[in-house]
């Protein structure tokens, strides 16, 4: 049977728990600020208000055409719907944010409603600070993010797709027996290939850094390569390669203690994208949106209009 002590204290700490929920926190600001605009600003008894959100098709081949006009191909259907959804987001935010009072007497303010909104859920979320069992909970969860490269050390010897008589690749196929079994650093290796126009000698190097360097397939086949001997011929954008691995790394994931900082950096990345998808969410619910449907042909005809300006307008019901 448990102590009494420990029964009359589990309500008072399940309840410390909840009164240190961020989004608790969001919504009780917001409340506040609402609730205060409201008892400061008379409500006129003739006005009318909606939560219809309404685009028209002209709106929408708009936000087709802004696209275009960042030097973007043909939008697809997929992503004009992102455009969409982006446009009710900021119109959604924008609503809200005259209804907290946050455009009054501020001209600056009014063009960055949406904005201040946004800001509202980044600071619930600075509100609290993760736990370090918190961290290691998310860090085991998110640990392939963290993921430290492979690393090739590696000396290489070049052969141009310009020499003339025997091919890249046979050349370098034939001074594979002469290099065999002699160090990398000896004159008489030193003197085989033709001279190449970036490094003859690579440290730490990555598989992205060599793929764009030396494209994939010298990328993929340098750290398929044994150490301590030559390979190849391997080839590049280049021509064709004989390589002596100093070493290779292999790729790994780091532990906690390693990346610490980072992870306590990615816990509040997500925890702010979580609060404030949770408070556009309940924002969203009490909106209905209206949009006609979205078809590739809509935006095959597509032409800029001398003096187009990215401003748009969402019409509202």
């Amino acid at each position: 049977m448990g102590n009494a002590d420990d029964v009359e204290h589990e309500p008072q700490g399940r309840w410390r728990r909840f009164v240190s929920e961020p989004l608790l926190h969001f919504v009780t600001v917001g409340a506040l600020l609402f609730g205060a605009y409201h008892l400061l600003t008379p409500v006129d008894d003739g006005a009318t208000s909606t939560n219809q959100i309404v685009l028209t098709k002209d709106d929408i081949r708009q936000l087709a055409i802004s696209w275009l006009a960042q030097g973007r191909s043909t939008p697809t259907p997929e992503q004009v719907r992102g455009l969409v959804d982006q446009k009710v987001r900021q119109e959604i935010l924008f609503r809200e944010a005259v209804s907290l009072g946050l455009d009054r007497d501020d001209e600056v303010v009014k063009r960055r409603l949406a904005q201040k909104m946004d800001f509202l859920a980044s600071d619930v979320a600075s509100l609290q600070e993760p736990t370090d069992a918190e961290l290691k909970a998310w860090f085991e969860q998110n640990s392939e993010t963290f993921a430290l490269p492979a690393h090739a050390t590696f000396r290489h010897l070049y052969f141009s797709t310009d020499r003339q008589g025997k091919g890249t690749k046979e050349a370098a196929a034939a001074a594979l027996a002469l290099v065999e079994g002699k160090s990398p650093d000896s004159s008489e290796v030193a003197a085989i290939g033709d001279p190449f126009m970036f490094q003859n000698h690579y440290g730490g190097a990555t598989p992205d850094q060599m793929a764009k360097e030396f494209g994939p397939e010298f990328s993929k086949a340098l750290f398929q390569l044994a150490p301590g001997k030559w390979g190849g011929p391997v080839k590049s954008g280049y021509g064709w390669h004989l390589v002596w691995i100093d070493s290779i790394e292999p790729g790994r994931i780091p532990n906690y203690a390693e990346v610490m900082p980072n992870v306590r950096a990615g816990w509040i990345d997500d925890k702010y994208r979580e609060i404030k998808n949770l408070a556009l969410d309940e924002m969203r619910a009490r909106y209905s949106v209206v949009v006609p449907p979205i078809e590739a042909a809509d935006f095959h005809d597509l032409q800029m209009p001398p003096g187009f300006s990215l401003g748009l307008e969402v019409s509202a019901q």
